[in-house]
């Protein structure tokens, strides 16, 4: 095995069922609609070239709106992944402490791994809504972390972390560990339902504060693999920045500038995914109301995916067994709560992946898959 820890979510990326609720995205944005947005005659010049170490101008002027910092502060990566892996290197690279929100999406542990950190985690509970316990997390602080590094939304959740409780995780730091940065993965801010207020970011919340987020998510644009981070640093941005020229040496001046398109339209194109995603969770809840005999569930406070736990009272281990070895022949697919640090009981679900009458179909199956794991019998 290498230095990464392997882990099982990697079949996504190979593997998509037709009543797919793995999925943790909104539907994905065709390059056709964000054609019909941009000027195709500026991109017909586009030079294909070597882009900036720190990233497109114009893009990161368009993230710092965003995230309401200087466009000096944003450097773009491939992803959010990348943005922490570089963070994580730079940091804990030679055996720092690095404190991690749990459960979570497996990069954000794995990369931490990778890079040598000595990993504590600081476990949210789903009986408790898998709220931040900031107790426990300050707790897990010591003079030798380097690194807080926590979701807001959380993935696999969808539970956002409040500004109150950030400030008084951001206190405990300064007087422990003066030196650490806490990171706040942002990928799903945006993703809010409806007509519900978008919080704010927190990258302009404390110098110390770096905050990671993309238009993989929200925008329902993965492919372009395009983030950022924001680093208000100025020494570390700028190690930030040689990392990632060590490594991937720029972004894609293409992916850049069609992620630049993304975000200048971003009003039009995350309005339609909100209204998709408040029908989504209003699916998924009345689905809940009918199984709540069955399942119980944490409602996500933003994002385009939730958890749900098959209750014990009414699944014995086998069932729990069985419920995911009949998923395949009913074409359904969900993501195991074992990828992200938790039970096998527990499984991740996303809703704003799919139309909305497969998303009902899924649903239905899903209801299906729980009857015939609680039908006795051997698993194969």
């Amino acid at each position: 095995m290498g230095r990464f820890p392997r882990n099982e979510i990697i079949s996504l990326l190979d593997v998509n069922r037709r009543l797919n609720l793995a999925e943790s995205t909104s539907y994905d944005l065709t390059l056709g609609d964000l054609l019909a947005m941009i000027d195709v005659e500026e991109l017909r010049a586009l030079r294909l070239g070597y882009g900036s170490a720190a990233g497109l101008s114009d893009l990161r002027e368009l993230a710092a709106e965003v995230c309401g910092v200087t466009s000096q502060s944003v450097l773009t990566t491939q992803g959010t992944a990348l943005g922490l892996f570089l963070l994580a290197f730079e940091l804990c690279g030679g055996g720092g402490e690095a404190v991690l929100q749990t459960p979570c999406f497996p990069p954000s542990r794995d990369a931490l791994i990778a890079c040598g950190a000595t990993v504590i985690e600081s476990p949210c509970r789903f009986d408790d809504g898998y709220q931040l316990d900031i107790d426990q997390c300050v707790a897990a602080l010591t003079p030798r972390t380097c690194l807080v590094s926590i979701g807001s939304p959380q993935n696999p959740s969808g539970v956002s972390v409040s500004v109150e409780r950030l400030t008084r995780l951001l206190a405990a730091m300064k007087g422990v560990c003066p030196e650490a940065y806490l990171f706040v993965d942002e990928t799903y801010r945006e993703a809010v339902y409806g007509d519900a207020a978008t919080p704010p970011s927190s990258a302009s919340l404390d110098p110390r504060v770096v905050v990671g987020t993309s238009v993989s998510k929200a925008h329902g644009a993965p492919g372009l693999r395009v983030g950022w981070l924001t680093v208000q640093d100025a020494d570390l941005y700028e190690r930030l920045k040689v990392a990632k020229m060590n490594t991937v040496i720029c972004g894609s001046v293409v992916d850049e500038t069609l992620a630049a398109g993304v975000i200048r339209h971003r009003n039009r194109l995350l309005a339609t995914r909100r209204d998709l995603l408040a029908r989504g969770l209003s699916m998924v809840e009345t689905w809940h109301g009918r199984e709540r005999h069955r399942v119980d569930w944490v409602r996500p406070d933003g994002g385009a995916l939730c958890c749900m736990r098959l209750r014990r009272d009414a699944f014995s281990a086998k069932a729990v067994e069985r419920f995911w070895h009949v998923l395949p022949d009913l074409e359904l697919q969900l993501a195991p709560g074992t990828w992200f640090g938790e039970g096998s009981e527990v499984f991740r679900l996303g809703f704003g992946y799919l139309p909305q009458e497969v998303l009902s179909e899924a649903l239905g199956a899903l209801s299906k898959a729980m009857d015939q794991a609680l039908v006795e019998g051997p698993v194969d």
